[in-house]
């Protein structure tokens, strides 16, 4: 039987945290550690149930952690589930032959293959849960045949994914849709291809891949949309500074939004623009209350303390270049929308069909069972603004965004909410609980927004 897990009405939510770290940033850096020469600190690595999958692939394939605690108990640096690693590459062609189980890591299942198709030598096998074995590979299957990868899955399509190391060589390739897990695995390949690697892209997305190779020594440039790698003999990162994840951010940024009374500051926030285009968004729907204040820049990564404040909203429209600039939090761009005046319009977002749960689906039945009045569409949803939520009950599928937008919903309802299976936000944020409810009856910040 899935746990519940009730979440009533906060009121205000004031104080500040330090979100755990970026689990994006995270998977990269492991994966990056492990093609790397020699030895690479790692500094605030998310400790949660992904990016442990990542760890543990990455030892199978021949990296070590070198710490003075076994795996299961990494130091921690500041007692909010970073770790600070530092782990022995294999170098970007010693990757061993093994069997991978990536649990329900996504990013881990679509970037790895890009490494592991153009080692000379080796055979691996890529398989996780029952929600990864609904999330196809063809996405990545498609370049990386093209570049001569040798690979196979069940109906062509589905994990597991069987990858069989040859020789690569560059090509150009068109992303059919905006994705940096299918970008960032044609520019691990391209690294061990001969010539050139092009990827083209419709719209800008995350760039975390390419920043963190160049700062390895890695020859990326970009031309318009065009992102080019050339081969590369070695990679030597040395030291990767992991930041505050916005992702898990965003859920207390809208917490903030819509509850009556609040104010937030979140310290330590990676704020790369290709990751931020929720407070974009969010300033379109007319909040006036979010103040970013840089702290400089880690490893080519921008970093901020982010200050929030409730704010009135109103219905706008969200599509083309926003959506893979947003794409993880557009869920809660629908939340916020059902506190808005008016009608919001989310396009163009086929994408988030493709997550751990038809995300489309997924956020319109809960919303709906809490009051809301949402209509999917076939890119996307249509959201009427009530001024707010009821509240109810919703499943979060086992997909951790959801369980944790169910909290949020439940903090600024009426009438509390109830989510089944919240153990699901162990995927990123383990101590999501604990952190929402810290907010609780605590002392206003010195300062008001501004």
């Amino acid at each position: 039987m899935s746990d519940r897990t009730h979440f009533d009405p906060l009121g205000e939510l004031r104080g500040a945290l330090r979100p755990p770290a970026d689990k994006s940033i995270s998977h990269r850096a492991a994966m990056i550690a492990a093609m790397g020469e020699g030895e690479t600190d790692v500094i605030g690595y998310l400790d949660a149930a992904d990016t442990r999958s990542t760890l543990a692939a990455v030892q199978a394939i021949g990296a070590r952690l070198v710490h003075e605690l076994p795996t299961q108990a990494i130091e921690r640096d500041d007692g909010l589930g970073a770790s600070r690693l530092r782990i022995a590459g294999v170098g970007l062609r010693g990757a061993r032959s093994a069997e991978i189980d990536v649990g329900n890591a996504g990013t881990l299942l679509r970037l790895l293959p890009g490494w592991l198709a153009g080692q000379p030598e080796g055979k691996w096998i890529l398989d996780g849960d029952d929600s990864i074995r609904r999330r196809p590979v063809d996405r990545i299957a498609e370049p990386l045949r093209q570049m001569g990868a040798r690979l196979g899955a069940r109906e062509e399509r589905l994990p597991p994914l069987e990858v069989e190391g040859a020789p690569l060589h560059g090509t150009t390739y068109e992303l059919p849709v905006a994705s940096a897990q299918v970008k960032s695995c044609v520019l691990f390949a391209g690294l061990l291809a001969e010539g050139e690697t092009r990827v083209v892209e419709p719209l800008p997305t995350r760039d975390h891949t390419e920043r963190m190779l160049v700062a390895a020594g890695a020859e990326i440039a970009r031309d318009g949309t065009t992102v080019i790698v050339k081969r590369a003999e070695r990679l030597e990162p040395g030291r990767i500074v992991v930041p505050a994840d916005f992702s898990s951010a965003a859920f207390f940024i809208v917490a903030a939004t819509i509850v009556p009374g609040s104010d937030l500051l979140l310290h330590d926030v990676g704020t790369n623009p290709t990751r931020t285009g929720l407070l974009d968004i969010l300033r379109r729907m007319g909040t006036e209350e979010i103040a970013v204040e840089s702290r400089g820049e880690e490893g080519g990564e921008p970093i901020a303390d982010i200050r929030v404040g409730h704010s009135g909203l109103q219905g706008c429209e969200v599509g083309g270049a926003d959506v893979p600039l947003a794409i993880d939090e557009l869920p809660l761009v629908a939340l916020a929308a059902c506190f808005a005046e008016g009608t919001t319009t989310i396009r163009d977002a086929t994408e988030l069909r493709r997550k751990e749960s038809d995300r489309i689906a997924t956020v319109c039945d809960a919303l709906d069972a809490l009051g809301g009045r949402v209509e999917p569409t076939a890119d996307g949803m249509v959201i009427e603004g009530s001024g707010g939520l009821r509240g109810g009950t919703i499943d979060s599928h086992g997909d951790h965004r959801i369980a944790m937008l169910g909290a949020v919903a439940g903090a600024a309802s009426r009438e509390g909410v109830e989510v089944i299976d919240m153990g699901a936000a162990a995927v990123s944020y383990p101590a999501f609980e604990a952190d929402l409810h810290s907010l609780q009856h605590r002392p206003p910040l010195h300062d008001p927004v501004h």
